[in-house]
């Protein structure tokens, strides 16, 4: 089926919250994401479709909400998805309003979109915990490419919701403004899963709090069910060519003590900030790599040279 918004059209969705439908949670969350038991259900939803296109000619859908339920678009366990040339605004004060979160799914482009919102621009996941453990569907060969945006969270991120694990993102030809965090990769204990052969490159950012963070302390928990020993792995992940200025802390890498970020390779990146005690630096703790060619200088966990090593790989 297609839907069609032609020249001037607008598709608003009722303000009445009292009564938005409530429907059963995603068996790899295992519960509203912002509520105990189920989820509200989505402005334009569907559920085990095939050959689906929503376009136009610069139509407009219109959430019109004051307590945003749920992400902007969020394909979940689906496959061959292509999302182009829209269009995402939402309040920078405005909670769960991310803009594109490719979750549990598989050959996704994302691609030649402007994203202003109030979380992150574009998000990677694949469930939540425990019941994404128990799912186990990865999200997997996702290109985002040419996107502009602002947000006061995170423009590329991996997570923090990744326990069916994630492999294989590309993303390129990024311009970010007025960010919290430029690039993060996240995740936590008790997630599980995998992150890894995550590829960023050709990254303009202007006036953010933090150019690059990769932590592993990130995110809450559906309920106190999940196991504290299912560590996530982060391996392979690869970031160059950045450029940023006006960044008042180039980068935070914090690995999680029994499961150490590694293969964490950094090139050809330059950070500009303030002077003086806010200038940028980084901090580091519990990952192996290397860098070459970044500035400022980060932490003396990754080493200085590409040329030995498995960075040597990436480049």
């Amino acid at each position: 089926m297609t839907l069609y918004l032609a020249r001037g059209a607008v598709i608003k969705a009722a303000q009445d919250t009292l009564n938005w439908p409530l429907i059963a949670p995603l068996p790899s969350y295992g519960r509203g994401r912002e509520l105990p038991g189920g989820r509200y259900m989505s402005f334009i939803h569907g559920d085990g479709l095939h050959d689906v296109v929503i376009t136009g000619e610069n139509g407009t859908i219109d959430g019109q909400g004051n307590n945003s339920p749920f992400w902007n678009i969020h394909p979940v366990y689906c496959s061959n998805v292509v999302v182009r040339y829209v269009t995402i605004l939402a309040p920078h004060d405005s909670p769960n309003t991310d803009g594109i979160d490719p979750d549990s799914s598989s050959n996704v482009c994302i691609e030649d979109s402007y994203i202003s919102t109030g979380d992150d621009l574009v998000a990677v996941k694949s469930g939540w915990d425990e019941y994404g453990i128990a799912y186990g569907q990865l999200s997997s060969n996702i290109t985002i490419r040419r996107l502009t945006g602002s947000s006061p969270f995170a423009g590329i991120a991996v997570g923090s919701e990744t326990s069916g694990g994630v492999e294989n993102v590309l993303a390129e030809h990024i311009n970010l403004y007025n960010m919290g965090v430029g690039i993060h990769i996240k995740t936590n204990i008790g997630r599980g899963g995998f992150i890894r052969n995550i590829t960023v490159s050709d990254v303009y950012m202007e006036n953010a709090r933090k150019g690059i963070k990769l932590s592993g302390d990130v995110g809450d928990h559906p309920d106190d069910k999940f196991n504290p020993n299912a560590l996530p792995v982060v391996k392979g992940i690869t970031i160059k060519n950045v450029w940023g200025v006006k960044i008042q802390q180039a980068g935070l890498i914090k690995g999680m003590r029994n499961s150490p970020f590694t293969e964490i390779c950094l090139s050809d990146i330059n950070l500009g900030g303030v002077t003086g005690p806010r200038s940028p630096s980084w901090k580091c703790s519990d990952v192996s790599g290397a860098a070459h060619q970044v500035s400022p200088w980060p932490c003396s966990e990754l080493a200085s040279t590409l040329t030995t090593g498995l960075c040597s790989n990436y480049f």
